[in-house]
């Protein structure tokens, strides 16, 4: 498994889940082109572009190029890394037939096309042995009131819309984007700035 420093940016819920056997890196969809008028996801990416940067990594069909054309537009370029993957003909295992343009998009491709991509790109590939040190958890979600308390929904909404954040983000895609900006403590005292979390 490749730990990368930059979060990669992928088009939709397949690709998210190929690459997560593969890669240690927080990954965000841009829901195909819905990140066109989502101004909360855009910000969301360009946020965590200034952070740690970010690796584009969209299908090789001309909806890919226009995504990661777009992107280029939101995110200052010198905090973008771009991954290409071959365009190679087929069709993926879960669809009926081939995209318009007959290529196999990233959830298509096999692991191996994909490491090459990434190696080649110019990501930033860490250490097998590094260990994020103060990273939040889950089990820490639950202990500062963000899930399995009787508010807990309404204190996420709330958290994420103070920091401009999709207010529809799940709780797992909650807790990658916080882990791309903040550390426990950070978010701790975060909470407790804006009222949420209180000693």
């Amino acid at each position: 498994m490749l730990k990368i420093k930059e979060a990669v940016i992928v088009e939709g819920k397949y690709d998210k889940i190929k690459l997560s056997s593969l890669i240690d890196a927080p990954i965000i969809e841009t829901n195909g082109f819905r990140v066109f008028s989502d101004k909360e996801k855009q910000n969301l990416i360009r946020q965590i572009a200034n952070i740690r940067g970010i690796l584009i990594l969209t299908d090789s069909d001309s909806a890919g190029f226009v995504i990661r054309n777009f992107l280029k537009g939101v995110v200052d370029k010198s905090k973008i890394k771009h991954c290409y993957i071959p365009q190679i003909e087929g069709k993926e295992k879960r669809k009926a037939q081939k995209g318009k343009e007959g290529l196999l998009g990233v959830e298509g491709v096999t692991d191996e096309v994909i490491i090459n991509a990434i190696r080649k790109s110019g990501a930033t590939i860490i250490g097998e042995n590094i260990i994020k040190e103060n990273e939040i958890k889950k089990s820490d979600l639950f202990y500062i009131g963000l899930t399995g308390a009787d508010n807990a929904e309404k204190n996420r909404k709330r958290l994420l819309k103070h920091l401009n954040m999709p207010t529809y983000l799940t709780t797992n895609a909650m807790l990658t984007a916080l882990n791309c900006l903040y550390s426990l403590e950070e978010l701790k005292d975060l909470l407790e700035e804006i009222g949420i979390l209180q000693y």
